[in-house]
């Protein structure tokens, strides 16, 4: 199985389980790094509590048990994605339309490669910010990362 169809099928999974609690399931990863991780990142408006992450993992780790989905060995973690989180689906677009984010590109465009400023939203494959009373567009796919930005 891939890792995709990995995250796909743990997707899944963790929507049923969360299905009709106040979480929502903001991303899972599979990713290697010296072992295999997976990730599960959740969020609740009232905010995450470490009780929310016990109860999903407990469910999710009997259900991967269960139909023995992932045959390398994985340490599964379950987490909140933390104040300065990324930005990847259609919905964290909307959702955060207004508040302000910092997106990376790949490489420079106009000179830069960090941009901050307020998200209008995703249109047509780009990202539509509002940087100092100036629309500015960069395209989704020239991303190298997309956040909420913090200021402390």
């Amino acid at each position: 199985m891939s890792k995709e169809e990995i995250e796909s099928a743990v997707e899944k999974i963790v929507s049923d389980i969360i299905a009709g609690s106040k979480l929502e399931l903001v991303d899972v990863e599979y990713v290697k790094e010296h072992d295999w991780y997976l990730r599960v990142f959740l969020d609740k408006e009232s905010g995450m509590e470490i009780d929310d992450c016990q109860w999903v993992s407990e469910r999710l780790e009997a259900k991967l048990d269960e139909t023995d989905l992932i045959k390398d060995h994985y340490y599964l973690e379950v987490s909140s994605p933390g104040l300065d989180r990324p930005l990847k689906k259609e919905r964290d677009f909307v959702r955060h339309a207004g508040d302000k984010v910092e997106v990376k590109t790949y490489e420079p465009i106009n000179g830069q490669k960090v941009f901050i400023g307020n998200l209008i939203g995703l249109f047509d494959g780009d990202i539509r910010m509002d940087i100092d009373g100036q629309t500015v567009n960069i395209p989704k796919d020239k991303t190298a990362q997309i956040r909420l930005h913090i200021v402390f």
